[in-house]
């Protein structure tokens, strides 16, 4: 017989002396412990790029919450990754709106210049491509959000240069 044997790091163990003081804070201006689970998970992501089973694991032990509970917030809130993703992860938004002024061509214009589908990242790690619902910018539509940057009003030769910027600000080992 086999005997496996697991070794369980605490918390305090897994998470780092800086994400720990976020959390706290973060906690400090929330009615529960368990209230801090959307801030506490991206403050984890913007560590480490994406939330693995241990680091959602770490954090619900370290708010007192199951597990469960947690992956619940992780995987309704749709800017939490529970995969690895790319540097830099685009958000196209599919909104009705969008789809009226020029989503699919935004879309093909995405796809064919970095040859991956929603759900993918580049061989090169550095783009993912992800929909979105809606990214509140319906008047300024077709819209994307890469980051915390919101690109509106594409059409094909912005999308590119975007991507392109994007692109050579990572090979000078700069980030936007």
């Amino acid at each position: 017989m086999n005997i496996i044997n697991q070794v369980v790091l605490h918390c305090t163990q897994y998470l780092t002396a800086s994400e720990m003081a976020e959390i706290d804070h973060e906690i400090s201006i929330m009615e529960t412990r368990e209230a801090a689970g959307i801030e506490a998970l991206k403050i984890v992501q913007a560590n480490r790029g994406w939330i693995n089973d241990d680091s959602l694991t770490a954090i619900a032990q370290y708010l007192k919450m199951s597990t469960a509970e947690l992956e619940g917030v992780a995987t309704f809130y749709n800017l939490i990754y529970r995969q690895p993703v790319g540097k830099y992860v685009i958000h196209l938004c599919n909104s009705i709106s969008c789809h009226l002024t020029g989503y699919n061509e935004i879309l093909q214009t995405i796809k064919q210049h970095l040859a991956i589908d929603y759900g993918q990242t580049t061989t090169d790690g550095l783009f993912t491509l992800l929909s979105n619902v809606c990214l509140g910018g319906c008047d300024k539509s077709p819209v994307m959000m890469i980051g915390d940057k919101h690109y509106q009003q594409l059409n094909v030769e912005k999308t590119i240069e975007v991507l392109t910027q994007l692109k050579n600000l990572s090979d000078e080992g700069k980030n936007i």
